[in-house]
């Protein structure tokens, strides 16, 4: 596959020691080399550096850099390769950056060199989306879930269950169109079921294990709500181990969401504390009730928050029917106070003593069926497009398991079959459809 040449700078806009701009595409040599003063680039090694200076249109220096000259096919994008280092001044950057693109080179959209890779077949689709994650990971479980993802280990699982479910089509293919053939397997529904029934087996344990891996990968989106008094603020402060939020024993402090992410084991959460919900006249505190709300019906965790020295409110009793179908933690704050409210399956937590928290890390976690994300197999996919066609795979093998059922032809089984196997493979980026692959570059850095 042949593209035109593109470049792009690789390192984050600002002032640093120096910047990376990228040129790849079959005439990137030839045409940097143009612009060149040192070695003649054309007739270097692959995968060497080399010292030099960029030339202005008049012959004059522009910049001093150093240049990485790499050939095709071992590359990143399996095309010819420069990486230019120049000083990191904005300015100079960016000048750089023009004379390169005056070679009738063309500034690349984003994500676009990953994007080359992919096409021309140096990644699949997993590995491009992990690359991403591995920029963008907050723990060091998500690094391990990024760099197996990049190691093509989890494409290995998925490639495992598409050879499975080939061999199956295969043999049926066979049965059809080759009836007189002696030596193959006949097909019946009597083989079939419990393959079918092994597949789904496989992917019940993948979706499990995925979704697990989904929220290490995403973090959490926790919502510490409870009404005005019991202690979320603080709650929060405690938790972060600093005075994020305002504290004070006046009811409505917090008028709106603050949000902060703390991490637990290896597991990121996006704590948010809210307003307190309660029933009042003022406008302006009636705004961050409202949001709180809203916070509540999008959270996936609620740490609802109640004052174990009082008995249960109007407010209380509100919020424990609201989060019911929530997963939630319900904790009772101000254990350090005298007790008057008695529940079960709670965490007691001091906000100003901090006892508790360690307990309440452990139940969030437990909740969760993430105690110990250290030692877990992260080999399991880990975001949503990815999930989801994993989800229609096993969809697609529900539909055979209806077919056998209603005693249908073994050629109908094929066609389930055969849309589980697609799904599969759109994981991987092996039915290549074009508008899925423009949407899922074009979120990726530029110059990535």
């Amino acid at each position: 596959m042949t593209f035109d040449t593109i470049a792009a700078i690789s390192t984050p806009f600002g002032t640093a020691g120096i910047s990376v701009i990228r040129i790849t595409g079959n005439e990137a040599i030839s045409k940097f080399n143009t612009i060149f003063k040192g070695k003649n680039l054309n007739k270097v090694n692959s995968h060497t550096l080399h010292y030099g200076h960029v030339l202005n249109t008049n012959g004059s220096y522009l910049d001093e850099v150093m240049v990485a000259v790499m050939k095709a096919p071992k590359t990143f994008t399996a095309e010819d390769t420069v990486e230019v280092s120049t000083h990191g001044g904005l300015l100079i950057t960016q000048k750089v950056l023009e004379r390169i693109l005056q070679l009738d080179i063309r500034l690349a959209e984003p994500g676009e060199f990953s994007k080359r890779a992919f096409l021309n077949g140096r990644i699949d689709l997993v590995q491009a989306e992990s690359i991403m994650d591995l920029i963008h990971a907050k723990s060091e479980a998500a690094l391990k879930i990024a760099n197996l993802g990049i190691q093509k280990e989890t494409s290995k699982l998925i490639r495992n269950l598409r050879s499975k479910l080939l061999t199956i089509i295969a043999q049926i293919e066979v049965n059809i169109d080759y009836p007189e053939y002696d030596d193959a397997m006949v097909m019946s529904k009597e083989i079939i079921l419990p393959k079918t029934l092994d597949l789904i087996q496989d992917i019940d344990i993948i979706l499990k294990e995925s979704h697990k891996n989904q929220i290490i990968r995403d973090g959490v989106k926790t919502v510490i709500i409870g009404k005005p008094n019991v202690g979320k603020s603080s709650l929060l402060n405690a938790l972060l181990n600093e005075e994020k939020a305002i504290v004070t024993e006046i009811a409505g402090t917090t008028r709106d969401t603050i949000e902060a992410y703390i991490n637990i084991s290896g597991l990121t959460l996006k704590l948010i504390d809210t307003a307190g919900i309660r029933e009042t006249e003022d406008y302006v505190e009636k705004i961050g009730v409202d949001r709180s709300m809203k916070a509540l019906s999008e959270a996936e965790l609620v740490l609802l928050v109640l004052d174990q020295s009082k008995d249960l409110s109007k407010e209380d009793k509100v919020l424990l029917d609201a989060t019911k179908d929530k997963k939630r933690i319900i904790i009772l704050n101000k254990s350090d106070l005298p007790k008057a409210l008695q529940m079960e399956e709670v965490i007691r937590i001091s906000t100003l003593t901090k006892h508790g928290l360690k307990e309440l890390e452990h139940a969030i976690l437990k909740l969760l069926s993430l105690e110990d994300i250290s030692n877990r197999d992260f080999n399991y996919l880990s975001n949503a497009r990815q999930i989801q066609k994993v989800h229609e795979a096993k969809s697609s093998l529900e539909n055979v398991l209806r077919s056998i059922d209603l005693d249908m032809p073994v050629d109908v089984y094929a066609i389930d079959l055969t849309q589980a196997w697609e799904s599969l493979g759109d994981i991987l980026g092996e039915n290549n459809p074009g508008d899925l692959l423009s949407e899922l570059f074009s979120k990726f850095c530029l110059g990535k």
